[in-house]
């Protein structure tokens, strides 16, 4: 799959949002998404669209149509084969994600569907669920087009930024500012997955990582690293090659490159 879509994206403008709407479109899908690696492939095409291969409102376009394709097939495949999903070895295995998914949509149904297409194990469970559980669909649409509107450019944007780092005109600081930028954002997701991780900890159970991160731990290392990681974007956004980086990006993102 991989390497059809590097051929895809090699070939034309074209087929590049084809392999933008292919992505979308198998990551949104019911149990595609769980075995698809569609964030890592995501964040390659946004690379794309941060060095100028592809422009950014027709990727963003591609990747809703996608999005909602994918959504609207497992929903409706939710409803129609409701009673032999619950009966495959597969849904069996993977029973407490569907329970938990389950038991969110009877509470909140319009969140969950919103907020479920953020999160990698949800993404293409929410819609199937949905169907399974004939929800109307006055209460899927909305949160489902909300959605499908802003999940391509949020996981774009990584590839987005590595991609106007590129470009970055070579000289004596380009190479230093680019490891700086690299680390900068290191530092700030693992200060979002410790302060996620710190959140989640009074809400669920145990996992391999609570024995090294337990609840009083990330008490203090959770936020130290977000101190930590807000004060080096602070002290990187001082650097001389900082207006140029965000001159690129603001190009790609308007539309110009």
């Amino acid at each position: 799959m991989e390497a059809f879509l590097q051929h895809l994206i090699t070939q034309s403008a074209a087929y590049s949002l084809i392999a933008v709407m292919l992505v979308a479109f198998l990551e949104s899908l019911a149990l595609v998404g769980l075995i698809l690696p569609g964030t890592v492939m995501m964040a390659g095409l946004g690379a794309l669209i941060g060095s100028g291969q592809v422009d950014f409102y027709h990727a963003w376009a591609a990747g809703i149509v996608g999005c909602l394709l994918g959504d609207w097939i497992s929903f409706w495949l939710g409803g129609r084969f409701k009673g032999p999903l619950h009966r495959w070895s597969f849904m069996k295995k993977n029973k407490a994600l569907l329970d938990k998914t389950e038991h969110a949509l009877h509470q909140h149904s319009m969140v969950t569907i919103l907020i479920g297409r953020f999160i990698g194990p949800t993404r293409p469970l929410v819609p199937m669920v949905a169907g399974m559980l004939d929800l109307p669909v006055s209460k899927f649409i909305l949160p489902n087009i909300i959605g499908c509107i802003f999940w391509p450019p949020l996981y774009f944007m990584p590839g987005i930024l590595a991609g106007a780092a590129i470009d970055i005109p070579a000289d004596m600081q380009s190479s230093s500012f680019k490891w700086l930028l690299l680390g900068v954002a290191l530092l700030l997701w693992v200060a979002g997955w410790l302060c996620w991780r710190w959140w989640r900890s009074g809400k669920s159970g145990t996992d391999r990582l609570t024995r090294f991160l337990p609840r009083g731990r990330l008490h203090w290392l959770a936020p130290l690293t977000a101190i930590a990681g807000i004060a080096s974007l602070a002290a990187l956004s001082m650097h001389p090659l900082m207006p140029i980086y965000l001159k690129i990006v603001w190009k790609v993102l308007s539309g110009q490159a």
